[in-house]
């Protein structure tokens, strides 16, 4: 008897798992092709083409009024269910109809709104917050960190699979060696319970469970921030320690900013914008805040150097300086 072709949202999920696609990207990808074909009244993909995929974003853009990265993602999302999984590449520019995404200044908090900022925030949560801002992390860098990849020898984060699949070199402050040495202690003692019970199996990448059986519950491959409670694993099931999510961070700095009553729309990553904008402001070079960051090029980097235009030796409004001269 011949076996079932799987269906098409199931073979989707197979081919971004192994090119080794992010979770995240995996379920929105999927989300969104499962949108793409309801929006059409449940037509396969094979039996749609340029005009129908045109229709979708058009309705995402003036009936969602999403915003052009949301709108690229869908498209990019169509796009790799079209060539990957189909293998039927859409044959027309994908940039005719690419959203013209705005450039926005990122928000930066002054060095007095960080402390105040970080002096709301206790345990936990304040470190992370504090490697955002004094290592420039991604939220997702800083969660998903493992015993081995901190290096108080050096005084160097590494960060491994970051975005674009990178290993880059971060700092590691000082000052947060005494909190990081007691958050390493807090999370041993998780983990030799959980080994005491028969757990203590940590989530590995790349197929490392089958080349390292027992990797999985050596101490170097943990959490540096575990999560309090088990969980299953959204992909396979299996029941395990995680790290601390991404949402209670996010929600955890919400709350900061508004006790610190901090008028700008603050997010974890407003802190690694603080982070570059405050190196260039105390003189290191573009390249060094290039590299720190992981970003594959200067020009994503310059967008900080706006920070020049402030400060002492910055431009200056002629109505200030006239108000200077009659003074």
């Amino acid at each position: 008897m011949a076996r079932s072709q799987p269906k098409l949202l199931d073979r989707l999920h197979n081919v971004l798992q192994r090119k080794h696609y992010a979770f995240s990207t995996e379920r929105a990808y999927v989300n969104w092709v499962r949108r793409f074909i309801l929006f059409h009244n449940k037509r396969h993909p094979a039996q749609l083409g340029q005009a129908e995929v045109e229709a979708f974003l058009t309705h995402l853009a003036v009936q969602r009024d999403v915003a052009a990265a949301t709108q690229n993602q869908a498209l990019n999302a169509i796009a790799f269910l079209y060539k990957h999984v189909l293998f039927q590449p859409l044959d027309f520019d994908l940039q005719s109809v690419r959203a013209q995404r705005p450039r926005h200044l990122p928000t930066v908090l002054s060095k007095g709104e960080v402390v105040a900022l970080l002096a709301c925030l206790t345990g936990t949560h304040q470190l992370m917050a504090q490697m955002l801002y004094g290592s420039g992390l991604r939220i997702s860098e800083c969660v998903r960190l493992r015993i081995k990849d901190v290096d108080f020898a050096q005084s160097q984060i590494v960060v491994r699979d970051g975005k674009g699949s990178k290993d880059r070199l971060a700092l590691l402050p000082d000052q947060l060696r005494p909190r990081l040495e007691n958050q390493l202690l807090r999370a041993k003692r998780i983990h030799e319970r959980d080994l005491k019970d028969g757990l203590g199996a940590v989530y590995l990448p790349f197929a490392l469970e089958r080349k390292y059986p027992h990797a999985q519950r050596a101490w170097i491959w943990q959490w540096v921030f575990p999560s309090r409670q088990m969980a299953a694993d959204p992909r396979t099931g299996v029941i395990r320690r995680h790290h601390l999510s991404r949402s209670s961070l996010r929600k955890a700095i919400g709350r900061a900013a508004n006790l610190a009553q901090i008028d700008k729309h603050v997010t974890p990553h407003t802190l690694r914008h603080s982070f570059a904008t405050h190196m260039l402001e105390n003189g290191y070079d573009i390249r060094t805040v290039q590299d720190l960051l992981g970003h594959r090029h200067v020009s994503t980097t310059m967008i900080y150097t706006h920070v020049l235009n402030r400060g002492p030796l910055a431009v200056r409004s002629p109505l200030d300086r006239d108000q200077a001269a009659l003074e």
